[in-house]
Formats: structure tokens, sequence, C-alpha cells
């Protein structure tokens, strides 16, 4: 049996994922020839896929596709909040795109769930100060990032408006359950709303998947696995994987803020900022955070507030007492 449209589509994309990690192995370079890779995968598909297909691919700008896969990483890695604002344009150009083909759809909704934070960094560079004229001869300094406070407030008028999830009633009592056994914050569960919208096909590019995005490195810490079912989209062993990492990075910074980051950016870069900057707080580093944790961070505590009206620092674990008799709902 040949391929469908949707499985070339796939195969397309991975080939093109995969070169771009290869590239930026080789080189150890932050930035590749993307052009060159775009261009090899572009050859492949007139060779291997239906006209309809690439009658789809023709409706995307080459040039708009070549600069979403070459910025966003860099922009979400880089410490710029106001960078982000440039992959608004280009994501929203993409995401039809991925969400026509099923075999996409995971990825499309790994980039749904993040257009909040191109949205919110375009508001955040309005409201920035006028950066003062340049000196003759001297180099232009970068605008300071946002405060975490400043974020704070975006992110808590642009969450109070929005409507429960459709799919949250289905997880969220379940999530709960699996929270309180696991003796964590059952407010913790919306992170899953944040990271996949509570999709649980959701995938980034990067290898993270399922409702709470877990990297198979960190999956495989907590016994999940991945193959021949990768159990990361499956909710109960997913759940109680994110939960379990979600307790060790407290007891690391006992400080809910600081765990969040760690989970989104790492517990290894959230430590060596700390360090760098002789910091205990996250407020003290916040501006220093890779630019999609200052977004993450922030966004978490506004999920939190809306969903539970609960601040983050405010989160107690449950006693024994509390676990057995706590009433679960949304």
């Amino acid at each position: 049996m040949g391929y469908t449209a949707d499985m070339k589509f796939l195969v397309a994309i991975s080939i093109l994922s995969a070169s771009i990690r290869l590239a930026s192995a080789q080189t150890n370079e932050p930035t590749i020839d993307l052009n060159a890779v775009l261009d090899t995968a572009q050859q492949w598909a007139q060779d291997n896929l239906d006209e309809d297909f690439l009658r789809v691919l023709e409706t995307v700008d080459h040039e708009k596709v070549a600069d979403f896969f070459q910025n966003y990483q860099n922009y979400l890695a880089g410490d710029s909040v106001f960078d982000l604002a440039q992959l608004k344009t280009n994501s929203t150009t993409v995401l039809p795109l991925l969400d026509a083909h099923e075999a996409t759809q995971p990825y499309a909704a790994w980039l749904r769930s993040r257009l909040d934070y191109f949205d919110v960094a375009e508001q955040l560079k309005k409201l920035a100060p006028i950066a003062p004229k340049p000196v003759p001869g001297k180099p232009v300094a970068p605008p300071l990032n946002p405060t975490f406070q400043a974020e704070q407030e975006i992110w808590t008028t642009k969450l109070a408006p929005r409507p429960i999830p459709k799919s949250a009633e289905k997880y969220v009592p379940q999530l709960k359950k699996i929270f309180i056994a696991e003796r964590v914050p059952v407010a913790l569960v919306w992170i899953a709303e944040v990271e996949s919208g509570f999709d649980t096909r959701a995938k980034s590019p990067a290898g993270a998947a399922g409702l709470f995005q877990l990297m198979p490195a960190t999956a495989k810490s907590y016994g999940l696995s991945l193959w021949p079912f990768d159990e990361r989209k499956q909710v109960e062993p997913s759940a109680q994987a994110a939960a379990q990492h979600l307790r060790r990075l407290y007891k690391i910074f006992g400080d809910w803020r600081l765990t969040v980051a760690a989970y989104n950016c790492g517990e290894g870069t959230v430590q060596r900022i700390l360090q760098r900057y002789q910091a205990k707080s996250y407020a003290s580093i916040a501006t220093h955070l890779p630019a999609e944790t200052q977004m993450y961070v922030p966004k978490v505590e506004a999920t939190i507030l809306k969903r539970e009206g609960v601040a983050l620092q405010k989160l107690k674990f449950s006693t024994t007492a509390q676990v057995v008799g706590q009433r679960v709902k949304i």
C-alpha cells in the first residue's frame, strides 16, 4: 500500500526536522542555512508527493515558512521577550497548514497553545518605553525585558474572559484525582491547558508530547514507555509523571514559580541563572530566563488564578487527611 497524503506530509516534516537537528549538531551554531534544508525537503516533496499535496504547499509562502522554522527556536530559547512578537504572522500562516493534515495536527495543537505568547509579546512591545536615540559610534543597547509584574498584569487581563476548554471537562476531574494521589496541589493540573490545551495528541518539534508535554528523557526517568505505545499520550501515566516531576522540582527549589520555570526550561538552566545573579527568587531572575519561560510562568500563574481562584505561590501540598476527604471538581 502506498503512502497517503497525510503520511507523506508527516514524512516530509520529519525529514525537515531531522535535517535541522542534524545541521545544528554538526555545526554547533545557533543558526543554520535553513533555506538549503528547505530546498532539499522541497525537492524531495516534488519527487515523492502527489500533485494535490504540492498544491497545498504552494499556498504557503516559502520565505514565511523558512523564517518561522529558523526563528521560532532561536527566539523561544533567547532571552528577548519582544522578539517573540516577530513570530506572530508566520505562526498563524503555518498553523492552518499543519491543521489541514491529520498526521501533523499534533504539531498544530502544540503551536496553537503557544500563539498567546506572540500576542502578549506584541502587546508588551507596544507598552515598552521609547528607546533613546542611538549615539553615533556606540552600539545600540537592546531594550530591557518587561518586568515579571508587567507580564503578570497582561496575562491576567488576557485570560480573564477565556472560557474553560471543552476538553478540560473530560480530563480535569481525572487529572485532579491523580495529582491528589501524588500529593501535589491539584491546581497544577491546569499546566496542561498551557502546555497542550488539553489535547493529548500535542507534540512539539523538540519531541515533547502529551497533555503535559513531557520530553522523552523526562518521561523515561519516571518509568513511562515510549514504545510500542507512547505513554506520554495517555492520561494517567503522563499525569503521574508530571506530578512526580513537579514534586521533585519543588523539593529542589522550594518555590512554585521557580518550579514552574524549571518545568519549562529545565532545572539546570534555572540553577545556573540563580547562581549567576546570586539570586533566590523568581522575580530576581525573570528577565534573564529564556523568553518562552518568561512568558510561561506568568501564563501558568494567571491560568491557575483564573481556574482555581488561588495564587501560584500560595499552593500547598495536601496532607493525608485532605487527600482522603478532598472533593474533586473543575
